[in-house]
């Protein structure tokens, strides 16, 4: 058993990722502003911790667990604005900057063993408007577009200055765009028109993969830093990727590996280094 703090522990991959780290036997704290709509209450189970962790301060005394949870052994942290779109990009940027620094930085001073942290798919070029080099794109693909995924590319940086000082493991995850089960209601709006979801290659994450791809990088014989895509086994679509590829992003070159209904981003590194094996598809709820 070990002790986890999960910094945005509230949010749409906290909260799964917390139940997870908890049904497994693990002592979970959840770090956030406000507490999981799963457990309100001050006497539940997992215990909540309010802590901005933009500021230093706060962070250093949550990680430490406070007078909640003593004793934290790793960080998840996953606490961030979650996409481009949900603040000006000044704002995004510079809170996901001072976030991902104050608890790579607390984490360092506390001697935790280990952070495993939510970088982005949005490292890898999206939203597409020029084509990707080629298919799927792997973690070498590197080519932020937005403020956001530049956020993210910096916290990777910081994550191997931080290794190198300190000689701590830090692990980020480049998450795809998440889902959980209500979301995939939406799916069938997006056949008809392939475009529609070419910003991200037709990519997506289940909620469940979210959870174990975390749970495996806390375990993985990992030392220093890493990243790695985490995104579902098949895209979006029910046409094949090839096809999609060649209509959207004709002359891009396509791996002969893909076939089907195969992602177009590369967990090949995920499944080799992790063992990350996303069994959940879309295709088993239509």
């Amino acid at each position: 058993m070990t002790k986890i703090a999960v910094t945005g522990g509230s949010g749409k991959a906290g909260r799964v990722v917390v139940r997870d780290l908890h049904q497994r036997g693990h002592d979970v704290l959840n770090i956030d502003l406000v507490p999981s709509p799963e457990s309100p209450h001050p006497d539940a189970s997992i215990p909540f911790l309010r802590a901005d962790v933009t500021e230093f301060g706060q962070a250093l005394e949550a990680l430490s667990g406070g007078e909640t949870l003593p004793g934290i052994e790793a960080v998840v942290h996953l606490a961030a604005i979650p996409s481009p779109v949900h603040a000006t990009p000044d704002q995004v940027f510079r809170t996901n900057i001072t976030s991902t620094y104050a608890v790579f930085s607390a984490a360092a001073r506390l001697g935790l063993t280990r952070v495993v942290w939510a970088s982005s798919e949005t490292t890898l070029g999206l939203p597409f408007d020029q084509p990707p080099d080629y298919a799927p794109v792997d973690e070498a693909h590197m080519r932020p577009e937005t403020s956001y995924a530049l956020s993210k590319v910096l916290g990777e940086e910081m994550a191997r200055q931080f290794h190198h000082w300190h000689g701590i493991t830090i692990i980020g995850l480049r998450f795809s765009n998440i889902m959980v089960r209500r979301d995939y209601e939406r799916f069938p709006e997006f056949w008809e028109d392939p475009h529609r979801r070419k910003w991200n290659l037709w990519g997506y994450v289940d909620e469940s993969h979210v959870a174990q791809s975390v749970r495996l990088a806390l375990e993985a014989e990992i030392e220093g830093t890493d990243n790695f895509i985490i995104a579902a086994g098949d895209t979006v679509m029910k046409r094949p990727s090839r096809e999609l590829m060649a209509e959207v992003f004709p002359g891009v070159p396509v791996a002969d590996r893909i076939h089907g209904n195969d992602t177009l981003l590369d967990i090949s590194r995920a499944r080799d280094l992790l063992g990350y094996a996303p069994a959940f598809s879309w295709r088993e709820l239509f």
